[in-house]
């Protein structure tokens, strides 16, 4: 899990260091740490969260290992099954 306050110190180096690894495969899936929910990179409800519960994953995994649920946003259906698994 990839804390997005700690990827660097400035915003721009931030910025460019999370294309970086994006790129290279490290990251395919963001989060917020504090209502332990993921989703994709490009979720619209993601995109508001505050940078400091903003998390980033390498894979669903290590995500659900980190006790994340899955976005209802962005991934209905991954969301319908875990769902149901809470009954």
């Amino acid at each position: 899990m990839w804390l997005h306050t700690e990827l660097q110190s400035s915003g721009h180096t931030r910025s460019r260091a999370l294309h970086v690894l994006i790129r290279a495969g490290e990251i395919t899936l963001g989060g917020n740490r504090k209502l332990k929910i993921y989703g994709k990179l490009n979720c619209r409800a993601g995109k508001r969260m505050g940078i400091r519960n903003r998390v980033f994953f390498k894979n669903k995994a290590e995500a659900v290992a980190h006790g994340c649920r899955p976005c209802g946003i962005c991934m209905p259906e991954a969301y319908a099954k875990w769902q149901a698994t809470q009954l």
